[in-house]
């Protein structure tokens, strides 16, 4: 294998990665507003819960397209084994996103008959991060194949392992959506919050823990990774740093200052996200093929990577203005949210 052949697949699965992760935080505590709907029911909570990510909804799932479209070009016979895999939880979930964004669009025309907007909204946020989480576990524990194309059944995404998956990413986005608004909320919006987010934080933390231990024990290339020497040793921060985060998100959640909480829970994401990637590679397809076996030409790895270059940085300093621009809290009787 020449140092493009090798490279090349490495990078274009870096930047695939990289929209997964950001797409799994920017639109992870949106999505996490949405499932707070069910707990969070007087109308000033709900209005300030959406004016917080009104500016920010819709850009959040630009990451989702980005990593979509370079699964199709980098890694082809890749999307075409998992698309017919997950077929199923992935119509469901662009579906429930589709439905989560008129009602976010109708819910202030609506008002003030609004209840039908607000229910949509929450259920099409349960549903998209429902899916989610059971792809998620899909993947991890491995799709059949039979050489090049899948050889599964349509229901071989339902295990106890997915569904776990499924119920442990909705508490986790419930989290993240909980410590956005101890950051963006004010008044008694925030304190209840606060009183959201303590539980939730006990409940991610044991889902975490539980796909921890489950993975290596169901799984031997996942044991194999984790605990053979060196591996464990250079590994261990990980988990290490995902206790530390865990008291300091904790004390965020407890304390006075708005963001900590937030940007702990976001680290939280961001290394389960590491130690599920360290767990699968070089998988793409896991148990059977690798990202240099799914790669495509370099021709096409080429034009994904000089077309990134190009669009990542627009799209990270857009991002990056928005968010400072809306920075700040959120204050009781502000403006709806108007398209």
């Amino acid at each position: 294998m020449t140092g493009a052949e090798y490279w090349l697949p490495l990078i274009c699965a870096s930047v695939v990665a990289l929209a997964v992760i950001l797409y799994v935080i920017l639109d992870g505590f949106d999505l996490g507003i949405g499932i707070l709907f069910c707990w969070l029911r007087a109308e000033p909570d709900r209005d300030q819960m959406l004016n917080s990510v009104a500016p920010f909804w819709d850009g959040n799932e630009t990451w989702l397209v980005l990593g979509g479209n370079g699964l199709f070009v980098a890694f082809p016979l890749a999307y075409a084994i998992i698309m017919p895999a997950l077929y199923l939880p992935l119509t469901a979930m662009l579906l429930a996103l589709v439905f989560r964004g008129l009602s976010f669009e109708f819910r202030w025309i609506a008002k003030p008959s609004h209840a039908f907007w607000d229910r949509a909204f929450c259920i099409g946020s349960i549903v998209a991060t429902a899916c989610q989480g059971l792809m998620l576990g899909s993947l991890i524990t491995g799709i059949r194949t039979d050489g090049h194309r899948f050889a599964g059944g349509v229901f071989d995404w339902v295990s106890p392992f997915s569904l776990l998956c499924g119920l442990g990413l909705l508490v986790g986005y419930a989290f993240l959506g909980a410590c956005w608004l101890v950051m963006k909320a004010s008044d008694d919006t925030e304190q209840r919050a606060r009183r959201l987010a303590r539980p939730l934080f006990v409940v991610f933390f044991a889902f975490i823990g539980a796909v921890s231990i489950w993975t290596p024990i169901a799984l031997p290339r996942i044991a194999e990774r984790w605990f053979s020497w060196p591996a464990f040793a250079w590994l261990a921060p990980i988990p290490l740093a995902t206790a530390a985060l865990g008291v300091w998100c904790w004390r965020g959640i407890n304390g006075r200052h708005p963001t900590q909480a937030f940007y702990s829970a976001v680290g939280l994401f961001v290394l389960s996200f590491a130690g599920l990637v360290v767990s699968t590679m070089p998988y793409l397809v896991p148990p059977s093929l690798t990202i240099w076996d799914a790669a495509a030409s370099p021709e096409s790895q080429g034009f994904l990577l000089i077309g990134s270059a190009v669009l990542l940085p627009l799209i990270l300093g857009y991002t990056a203005f928005v968010y400072r621009t809306f920075r700040g809290k959120i204050r009781l009787g502000a403006e709806g949210y108007h398209s």
